[in-house]
């Protein structure tokens, strides 16, 4: 009998809203969970989702977002040390990580393949390099809270940190069996057509890298799965389901519906292929 795959992310347990809206959510003992980054900003915040969470999931997979990479603590911790300890902390509750062998879903066929990808500022406009790419930002009057708080320690930057887990996760999907078939995730989107700001329309620099835009394809997804934009959705490209699973802030979500009412249902699919196939205009939800 296979599970189903269920997904949300951007929790954001920072705010008291979320935390008692994740308090509520239901048990659904024989099925996984994604959680898709964004937990919070500490380790402290991720050691209080999972256990939340653990006892109400067959397994839980994590990613984790922009927030959950900011430096903390005293001293503060960042970088790629901030990284290794929430992956520590996962693993001592049997979570799987970016880091670990990918699983089969059971009774699915689907390799759960749960990435680490970080942004490179190629999602601004096109030929941009990522200085100008932040200048255009800001001249539109966006900053991310990233360029203050989420160091790349060791590495000179976070677009060369981000070439470094693109260089370690494409080996990982290239070793796999030919043929099969996967569920990618990833906090943020793979794909700059994915990418909907309609408020600040320039804060798309910190959002991905173009060099994912044909992952879908060229690593068998059935289902890509992202966070990141609190704009929750689903698209078709190629033939490939893409799912946003963000819960967001308080004010992004509606509070009497509960976590439960925005929880995705990743596999088995639920939505329905665009009308007239995939060959007509790109769909979504």
């Amino acid at each position: 009998m296979s599970v189903r795959v269920l997904g949300l992310s951007d929790l954001h347990v920072g705010h008291q809203p979320n935390r008692t809206t994740l308090e509520a959510l239901p048990a659904s003992p024989d099925d996984w969970l994604v959680i898709g980054g964004d937990v919070g900003e500490s380790l402290a915040h991720l050691e209080w989702t999972l256990d939340l969470l653990l006892p109400r999931f067959s397994r839980l997979v994590w990613v984790p977002g922009n927030h959950e990479l900011w430096t903390t603590g005293d001293p503060p911790v960042g970088g790629v040390a901030k990284y290794e300890r929430l992956v520590a902390a996962c693993r001592e509750r049997g979570v799987l990580t970016p880091e670990d062998p990918y699983e089969e879903v059971p009774g699915t066929g689907l390799t759960m393949v749960p990435m680490f990808l970080l942004y490179d500022y190629s999602f601004g406009p096109e030929g941009y390099s990522p200085e100008r790419a932040v200048a255009w930002a800001v001249e539109g009057g966006i900053l991310c809270a990233d360029e203050s708080r989420l160091r790349p320690d060791p590495y000179p930057s976070r677009e060369a940190w981000c070439e470094a887990r693109l260089a370690y996760t494409r080996a990982r999907l290239e070793a796999l069996p030919p043929g099969a078939s996967t569920i990618l995730v990833n906090h943020w989107p793979l794909r700059l057509d994915l990418v909907r700001l309609f408020r600040i329309p320039r804060f798309v620099p910190w959002c991905g890298t173009r060099q994912t835009e044909d992952w879908h394809v060229r690593y068998g997804a059935e289902v890509v799965v992202s966070g990141h934009l609190h704009m929750r959705s689903t698209d078709w490209r190629d033939g490939v389901r893409f799912e946003e699973i963000s819960l967001g802030y308080p004010r992004h979500y509606d509070g009497e519906k509960g976590a439960a009412g925005y929880v995705r249902q990743l596999w088995p699919p639920v939505a329905a292929p665009p009308p007239g196939g995939f060959g007509g205009p790109n769909w979504h939800r």
